[in-house]
């Protein structure tokens, strides 16, 4: 009788423990069902969802729009877990070098069976113990090409390329022109950016560049082998990106280290996969990273010293004056190279500067922070001396114009480009909501990583654009681009910026204007007319980074039930300006169940306009490709 009391106890245990276990396992795969649109990050077993090389994949998913989950190699590998209920898998980079026999295998039925994987560098080049595969990597097959050929070329299995593509490519890619060249403006359509065959397509070789130094080179995988899917991106030693069928699934393979890269101030590769991957690959809905889903351009004035008093004066009666708003950047101090100079824009006590500076306001430009007091002297230690000692020029500059504005000022941008991280800090301790970056260049607004590790809570990072080696109109004269070829990186920015719903910064001094008056203006004459067709506008920093951060206070999700999905979303405060784009090839036309938003038809998408209110609903059918 004892003995069979016991085994009723031990059964009754077993069985608690696995009601428990298929409790978890169904949570778990419940959790996946919620939201049907959402893209598993694998991650190591043991590693934390909070560390950074996990966190810098879960920011970018939020601030490309997608929802970016974590998910632990185990959960991967449970038979109840029921992968086919996620849209894509991302198996990263530098996190998930190693990988076990059986997940590989999981990974590859995963796809096999239909799955969408996005493979990056190095994840699963190595077994649990360290040691690499014989021959090739085991995802060789699944990319496509061989890789990985360690027992080969030993020391020489990465190489170090200039990436080249076509301008076809880049388009669908969502690169602006500048940060690819050369590029070429006629290449404006969808049509001809996605037909290879076409002259005004696919046919231009183009590279990815960089500012002041042009030439950029990447790391990458030797390969080896004829590569029968689509070539995105390749170099003198392989393939560097591409997209590969593999039975009934695919694969997005990118032979970059994306996860490093971005945690070394150059995320415009890892943000461009991932969109692609989402958007193109996956077809999901997204949450817009513009206001109303209106794309356009920053412009970020840097006005250094009195040097720019005449020319300010000049432009005043130029078209660029009766547009904007712009994100105006004044060195407030009364010198500009070294103390006693008198050299500078002296805010306080110049009425000219005064009088400029209220023109600004009036026509609702951001006064922002131009470094610190002295512009030349800053510059030049801020990187070498004591922050303690430097702190004092931030505060005065800051100060100084606050007390003429009458406004808090609460973005900056760094003479020269100087901005080492603890300059950040003290933007964050002091209110400041953006600065621009000459780091992370092409990209959006972002919330910036730096030696790995992100910098601020909710301080946006307004990356550059750049033609090339040059960003500044000054810069551009030095370098000897002609004025013609800077007339067309303008026309095809604000067309890019456009066409693609998204925001870029560009930055000038005034002095380095003049000599462009008429091609600035026939730059104001097309910006007007796509800001009159509700296609363009101008934002300030702050503005936009004011709508970012609101933006990261919603919560959505996706549910799909047969052949309809429903998209929930709420706000503590409004959803007034966010704004969903549904693709049109795969979602028939939404309807609001509750709440305030208008559906709007936008070329190959819908958008879901919110209104003022806390809570959204909408549904679509789904069509069948």
């Amino acid at each position: 009788m004892k003995r069979h009391r016991t085994l009723i106890a031990t059964s009754a245990v077993i069985l608690v423990a696995l009601s428990a276990w298929l409790l978890t396992s169904w949570r778990t795969r419940d959790r996946f069902r919620s939201t049907a649109d959402r893209i598993l990050l694998l991650v190591p077993d043991g590693t934390s969802f909070s560390d950074p090389k996990v966190a810098m994949w879960l920011d970018a998913g939020s601030e490309e729009g997608f929802h970016v989950v974590p998910v632990h190699d185990s959960d991967f590998l449970r038979p109840l877990w029921g992968e086919s209920e996620c849209a894509g898998v991302i198996l990263p980079d530098s996190i998930h070098k190693q990988a076990s026999d059986l997940f590989i295998a999981t990974l590859r039925r995963f796809v096999a069976d239909g799955g969408k994987l996005m493979l990056v560098y190095d994840a699963g080049t190595f077994s649990l113990n360290g040691a690499f595969a014989t021959g090739r990597s085991r995802l060789s097959d699944l990319v496509g090409v061989d890789y990985a050929l360690y027992d080969k070329l030993g020391d020489r299995t990465i190489q170090w390329n200039r990436v080249t593509s076509t301008d076809a490519i880049v388009g669908r890619m969502e690169i602006p022109p500048g940060k690819y060249y050369p590029f070429h403006a006629e290449t404006k359509t969808a049509a001809a950016r996605d037909d290879l065959s076409s002259p005004a397509g696919g046919k231009f070789e183009t590279e990815l560049r960089r500012y002041k130094y042009g030439d950029l080179e990447y790391p990458s995988f030797v390969t080896s082998g004829n590569y029968t899917g689509e070539v995105l991106f390749h170099s003198s030693h392989g393939l560097v990106a591409g997209e590969n069928s593999y039975q009934k699934g695919s694969v997005l393979f990118v032979n970059l280290p994306l996860g490093y890269l971005k945690g070394n101030t150059d995320g415009l590769m890892l943000h461009a996969f991932l969109k692609y991957f989402a958007g193109r690959a996956l077809s999901l809905p997204y949450l817009m990273p513009v206001p109303d889903g209106v794309g356009g351009l920053v412009l970020n004035w840097h006005i250094d010293s009195n040097a720019a008093i005449k020319p300010l004066q000049e432009m005043s009666s130029w078209k660029i004056m009766q547009q904007g708003p712009y994100s105006i950047h004044i060195t407030a101090g009364p010198d500009a190279s070294q103390a006693g100079d008198t050299r500078g824009f002296d805010v306080e006590h110049n009425p000219v500067s005064q009088a400029l500076i209220r023109r600004f306001l009036s026509l609702g430009s951001s006064i922002g922070s131009h470094g610190g007091w002295i512009h030349d002297y800053f510059s030049a230690h801020v990187e070498t001396d004591s922050p303690r000692d430097l702190e004092k020029f931030l505060a005065l500059n800051k100060n100084a114009l606050e007390h003429v504005t009458e406004k808090p000022v609460v973005e900056y941008s760094a003479p020269n480009g100087n901005q080492p991280p603890w300059v950040t800090h003290w933007l964050e301790s002091h209110n400041f909501v953006a600065y621009y970056f000459t780091g992370n260049t092409g990209m959006g607004p972002t919330q910036g990583y730096r030696n790995g590790e992100r910098e601020t809570r909710d301080v946006w990072a307004f990356p550059i654009l750049h033609l090339d080696r040059a960003a500044g109109f000054e810069e551009m004269s030095t370098e000897g681009y002609p004025a013609s070829e800077i007339e067309r990186w303008l026309i095809a920015i604000t067309d890019f910026a456009s066409e693609q719903q998204s925001v870029r910064l560009v930055y000038f001094h005034p002095p380095g204007i003049l000599q462009y008056h008429d091609l600035v203006d026939r730059w104001m004459e097309q910006t007007g007319r796509l800001k009159a067709a509700g296609r363009f506008r101008w934002y300030t920093m702050t503005e936009l980074a004011d709508f970012l951060n609101s933006r990261k206070q919603v919560k959505w999700k996706v549910a799909k039930s047969g052949g309809l999905i429903t998209v929930e979303a709420t706000h503590p405060r409004t959803l007034d300006h966010q704004t969903w784009r549904l693709p049109l090839s795969r979602f028939a036309e939404p309807r609001v169940v509750q709440g305030l938003a208008n559906v709007v038809r936008d070329n190959d998408a819908w958008m879901i306009i919110a209104g003022e209110g806390k809570y959204l609903c909408f549904k679509a059918e789904t069509l069948t490709k």
